[in-house]
């Protein structure tokens, strides 16, 4: 069953018909978009909440290697359990740098719902 929430759609969006900002209802996919907003986010970006973020962004100039791969694995893992450790319990983080790009994987658990579920994202550098 799903469970309906109201909140802004991320990203924002406006709905042509009601001619508001458009808007999530589903649980999981509103946590997804948190997920989402949390890794393409600058630490320092905000400024109410300075340490927000894991900065996937900022990773467009580093080297493409292991190790930045590596490093990023370990900095969205913190982040995930530091902003959204409430909401979700991150089982696997993976993280692949394959030629210009990065493959950022991660496995997590609505705890609501104890659902497991999966977001993979790919961001060229």
């Amino acid at each position: 069953m799903a469970t309906q929430i109201k909140s802004i759609h991320y990203p924002f969006a406006i709905d042509r018909g009601k001619r508001i900002l458009a808007e999530e209802n589903e649980y999981a996919e509103h946590v997804e978009q948190m997920i989402i907003q949390l890794l393409f986010t600058n630490p320092g970006e905000r400024i109410n909440r300075p340490t927000f973020g894991c900065g996937l962004r900022r990773m467009v100039f580093a080297p493409n290697s292991t190790a930045t791969a590596n490093l990023l694995q370990v900095t969205i893992y913190q982040a995930l359990e530091e902003w959204l450790g409430s909401l979700i319990s991150a089982e696997e983080v993976k993280v692949d740098a394959i030629d210009e790009k990065l493959i950022v994987g991660i496995t997590y658990i609505l705890k609501a719902r104890q659902e497991r579920r999966y977001l993979n994202l790919e961001t060229s550098l």
